[in-house]
C-alpha cells in the first residue's frame, strides 16, 4: 500500500503551508511603499486648513529622501550578500533548519521596525528601523530560497510551474492586499499599528514553517530519503551557467502620482499594485501551461521583449497608467513562471539552494544598484518637491534601459542551454522521452515501483536514491 507521502493530496498538502511562509513578508516588505507620504511626513502638522477644506501637511515620521530609500537599499544590499550564504547552509543543514531560521529572522526583523516607530522624533527611529529591515531582508530573501527548494523536491518532474506558480500567487497576495488594505488600514489605527499588523503576518509565516517542517520531514522518512540529500551535497557544487541570467525591477506609486495629478496617492497605490494583481490572477494558470509547453528559454525572451513598450508608455505618453502596470503584470508572472521553476531542471536538488541563493543574489546586486541610480536620477532632496516629468522620464528610459538588457541575457542564455543539450526548451513530450529513471526524483519512482508491485504481487520494498 502507498505511502501518504507518495500520494499527490501529500504534496500539495506540503505546497499549501509551503506557500503561507511568505505570504507575511511579502505584505510587510512594501509596506513603506504605500505608506510613503507617512514615513516622509511632518513629526507635527500645524493646525493650518486651505481654502478647499485639506490640510496642507502629512504627520508622519519625518524621514528624509534619503533616510527613506535607505529602508529599500538596505533590504537589497543585505539580500545580495546574504543570500548566497544562505542557499550553502540549506544545502549542508537542510530545508528544516532553514525554514525555522529564516521565518523567525522575518518576524524579528519586522517587530523591531514596528518597533522604530515608536520612538518618532528621536535618534532611535533610523537605526532601529534600519536593523529591522536588515533583519528582515536576511530572513525573507533566504526564505524564498528555501521555500523554492521544497517545492522543487515535492514537485520535481510533476507540475513543477504549476508548484512555483501557486507559491508566487500567494507571496503577491500579501503584495496585493497590502496595496488594497494598509492605507485604510492607517487611516483608521494609525501607522504604528499598521506595522504591527504586518509583523503578525508574519507570525503567521513562522506557523507554517513550524507544519511545513513537520510534514517535510515525515514525508521523507517515509520515502527512505531522510539523510540522502545532505550526504549528496557534501559533493563540490559545480552549478551550470544557464541560471544565472535573471533580473527583476520594479518602481513605486510616486511617478503616477506626480505625473497624472488627478490621482490621489491612495488610486496611484491601486494602479501601482495592478502588477501584483496581475501575477496573483495568472500565475496558476500561466504555470500549468508552461507545464504543458515547455519552451522556458523562448519565454524568456519573449517576456522582455514585450516588456519593451511598457516603459516606452510610462515615459512618454498620457495612456492610462493601469494599462501599463497590468501589461508589466502579465509579462513579470510568465517571466517569473518560466525562468525560478527553470533552475531546478538544471540544478541537482543537493545544491540547489546555493543554486537560487546566487540567482537571488544577483538579482538584489541589480535592484540595488538600480535603486542608487534611480535615486540620482530624481535628484529630489525634498519629500515635499514634486519631481519633473523630464526627470521621471529618464527614469523610465534607465528602465527600457535595463529591459534591453534582459533581452541580450535571455537571448544569452537560449545559447548556453543549447549548448548544454537544450534542457529548458524541450517541449513536455520530449522531456518526458528523454527523462531516465535514474533522473526521476524520488517521489515519483516510489508511485511507480508501488503501482509495479500491485500489479504482480510483489513484496520488494522501493530503495531509496538520492535527488
Amino acid at each position: 500500500m502507498a505511502q501518504p507521502a507518495e500520494k499527490a493530496y501529500y504534496r500539495f498538502m506540503v505546497l499549501f503551508f509551503n506557500c503561507l511562509l511568505t505570504f507575511g513578508s511579502y505584505f510587510c516588505f512594501d509596506i513603506p511603499s504605500v505608506l510613503q507620504d507617512q514615513f516622509q511626513g511632518n513629526l507635527t502638522c500645524p493646525n493650518v486648513t486651505l481654502i478647499n477644506g485639506t490640510v496642507d501637511c502629512v504627520e508622519g515620521l519625518g524621514m528624509s529622501p534619503q533616510q527613506y530609500n535607505l529602508l529599500y537599499a538596505i533590504y537589497a544590499w543585505t539580500n545580495a550578500v546574504v543570500v548566497i550564504m544562505a542557499g550553502f547552509l540549506i544545502d549542508k543543514l537542510g530545508n528544516r533548519f532553514g525554514v525555522f531560521l529564516f521565518s523567525f529572522l522575518c518576524v524579528l526583523g519586522s517587530s523591531l521596525f514596528a518597533l522604530g516607530s515608536h520612538f518618532r522624533g528621536t535618534p532611535y527611529l533610523l537605526p532601529l528601523m534600519l536593523t529591522g529591515r536588515l533583519l528582515f531582508g536576511s530572513g525573507n530573501g533566504s526564505l524564498t530560497i528555501v521555500q523554492n527548494r521544497i517545492t522543487a523536491f515535492w514537485f520535481k518532474g510533476k507540475e513543477l510551474a504549476l508548484a512555483f506558480g501557486l507559491t508566487l500567487a500567494f507571496s503577491r497576495l500579501g503584495s496585493v492586499l497590502n496595496f488594497f488594505l494598509t492605507q485604510k488600514f492607517e487611516e483608521k489605527y494609525g501607522m504604528q499599528w499598521t506595522l504591527w499588523g504586518g509583523a503578525l503576518l508574519c507570525v503567521l509565516g513562522f506557523v507554517s514553517a513550524i507544519i511545513v517542517s513537520a510534514l517535510d520531514k515525515v514525508g521523507m522518512k517515509q520515502l527512505g530519503l531522510d539523510g540522502a540529500i545532505r550526504e549528496e551535497s557534501r559533493k563540490v557544487v559545480s552549478l551550470p551557467r544557464s541560471h544565472q541570467c535573471v533580473q527583476k525591477t520594479g518602481e513605486s506609486s510616486r511617478s503616477i502620482k506626480d505625473k497624472y495629478s488627478d490621482y490621489s496617492q491612495k488610486e496611484a497605490a491601486y494602479i501601482a499594485g495592478a502588477v501584483y494583481d496581475s501575477s496573483l490572477v495568472l500565475s496558476a494558470s500561466v504555470g500549468i501551461l508552461i507545464d504543458y509547453v515547455g519552451l522556458r528559454g523562448v519565454f524568456a525572451v519573449a517576456c522582455a521583449i514585450f516588456t519593451l513598450p511598457v516603459f516606452g508608455l510610462l515615459a512618454f505618453t498620457f495612456v492610462p497608467p493601469l494599462v501599463s502596470t497590468i501589461w508589466l503584470g502579465v509579462t513579470y508572472s510568465f517571466a517569473a513562471a518560466s525562468m525560478w521553476p527553470s533552475i531546478p531542471l538544471v540544478v541537482p536538488q543537493a545544491t540547489l539552494g546555493t543554486a537560487m541563493g546566487l540567482a537571488t543574489s544577483i538579482q538584489m546586486v541589480g535592484i540595488g544598484v538600480s535603486n542608487l541610480i534611480v535615486g540620482q536620477i530624481l535628484g529630489t532632496k525634498s519629500s515635499e518637491a514634486k519631481i519633473p516629468l523630464w526627470r521621471w522620464q529618464r527614469m523610465m528610459i534607465f528602465m527600457l534601459a535595463n529591459t534591453i538588457c534582459c533581452i541580450v541575457t535571455s537571448v544569452l542564455l537560449n545559447f548556453v542551454d543549447h549548448r548544454q543539450g537544450g534542457t529548458l526548451n524541450k517541449t513536455t513530450k520530449r522531456s518526458g522521452q528523454t527523462e531516465g529513471d535514474s533522473e526521476r526524483e524520488p517521489l515519483t519512482r516510489g508511485q511507480e515501483e508501488e503501482e509495479q508491485r500491485e500489479a504482480d504481487g510483489s513484496n520488494v520494498t522501493p530503495h531509496s536514491i538520492n535527488s
